[in-house]
């Protein structure tokens, strides 16, 4: 496996660090270049052929790290001479591409398991895969929409002025591509590798594919975020969160625990964040764990809404909480209820299943897909369903009592903790630790 790094930029909003002296692929991270972090953490993965696409100061780079071989690597180069934005240089290098590579901008700090983006692609048969993940501010960053099986559908750029509700699903920088995508080129000389390759070409064969993950990946344009990975890399979040690692979740019920309890919500007006939802979720994205709500929601089986309605709502959850600079690495839900006998139900959800809590597939779904130990996670809810699907899961539990904790008597799972909120409840596990 090969990568292609895009280490031409100038980082105009880092001069105080670079001062027009080196690149800002070489802008220092705890005295080590950039360059040399994502070096090594592809070097991880096996991948040791690594082509430069340098230009502004690009002799530094070079100078740096020569043909590769003191750091264990094989490195080539391609010099812009003017920059040729963030795919042109894609045409001219592809003799020296392999079949399938990496290509990653220099400005993004990784840690992340490759291998399992790389089996991703691989299933879909995929001619591009996107590096998609939430993060702290989703309104002034480049949305992917995706559909449930993770094609790409539509690209929303930072640039659009955006109304409504949306999903916190972020453009990372970091692809995995067949070289055949050289094909797909305009015949131009600067172009940009979102609006002129990617968006038509999965508009005319829905090629393009979008890898979710809550690893850890960071655009580190300002000197803000330059000091933000380095606290995350000496605290040990940023290596915790790569995939070949077990890792904690807390996973959030839904209705009376993130937003204010309504009954069966059935349409966007009706849901309104708890007032300490936000704060909660916040210390769990500071903590290290991964936040996933996991929620029934049977107004699709009784013909209230259909599934494209609450995924509106999830995305005006998502809307709400990023606006606050938070954000949940997953949302599961079922549309099932197995009971029939309401005249206006819809027969097709109406059905038993394993994902409607408290049975456990929502959670062993998550569990699977991201490496997670359900033994030493967290389950936070306000009824006593939610409490035994934590014990069916082996989580530990956490009952909140904004909502109505009481109203389902079949199940008198005892909770871990009682706790007046979700904030009360995320300061107490988080306290606590495991």
């Amino acid at each position: 496996m090969q990568a292609v790094i895009m280490a031409g930029g100038k980082g105009t909003r880092l001069s105080g660090l670079t001062r027009d002296e080196i690149p800002k692929p070489m802008v220092p991270i705890l005295g080590k270049p950039l360059l040399l972090w994502q070096m090594d953490a592809l070097k991880q993965h096996g991948i040791t052929n690594i082509l430069l696409v340098i230009g502004h100061l690009g002799h530094v780079i070079q100078n740096y790290f020569g043909n590769g071989r003191t750091f264990g690597l094989h490195i080539q180069y391609y010099h812009e001479e003017v920059p040729l934005g963030t795919a042109g240089a894609l045409a001219r290098i592809r003799p020296m591409l392999e079949e399938t590579f990496f290509l990653i901008y220099g400005d993004v700090l990784f840690d992340i398991d490759l291998s399992r983006m790389e089996r991703f692609h691989s299933q879909k048969q995929s001619a591009a895969t996107l590096f998609v993940h939430p993060n702290s501010h989703p309104f002034d960053s480049d949305l992917v929409e995706m559909d449930a099986e993770q094609r790409v559908l539509r690209f929303d750029s930072k640039q659009n002025l955006r109304s409504g509700w949306y999903d916190n699903c972020v453009n990372a920088g970091l692809y995995l591509m067949d070289r055949g995508i050289c094909d797909e080129l305009p015949d131009q000389e600067r172009i940009d590798l979102e609006a002129d390759v990617l968006m038509p070409l999965c508009r005319r064969k829905g090629a393009i594919y979008a890898y979710p993950s809550p690893e850890y990946i960071k655009d580190i344009g300002t000197v803000e975020r330059i000091r933000a990975a380095e606290a995350d890399i000496k605290s040990g979040i940023a290596a915790a969160r790569n995939l070949k690692r077990p890792q904690r979740a807390v996973f959030l019920d839904r209705d009376g625990t993130v937003n204010v309890k309504k009954g069966l919500i059935s349409g966007t007006e009706q849901f309104e964040l708890e007032k300490n939802a936000a704060e909660a979720i916040r210390k769990i994205n500071q903590s290290g764990y991964l936040a996933i709500v996991v929620t029934n929601q049977p107004a699709v089986a009784r013909g209230l809404c259909g599934v494209e309605e609450i995924e509106k709502i999830h995305r005006k959850m998502q809307t709400l909480l990023g606006r606050e600079g938070v954000f949940l690495d997953a949302v599961r839900y079922c549309p099932h209820h197995p009971d029939k006998g309401y005249p206006e139900e819809n027969p097709a959800y109406k059905i038993p299943c394993r994902c409607r809590k408290p049975d456990i597939g929502m959670l062993e779904d998550c569990a699977e897909k991201y490496n997670i130990s359900l033994a030493d996670s967290w389950l936070i809810g306000d009824t006593t369903v939610d409490i035994q699907t934590g014990k069916n899961a082996g989580t530990k539990t956490a009952l909140v009592l904004t909502g109505d904790a009481g109203r389902d008597k079949k199940y008198n799972a005892e909770p871990d903790l009682i706790c007046a909120d979700i904030l009360d409840a995320a300061e107490r596990i988080l306290g606590k630790g495991l």
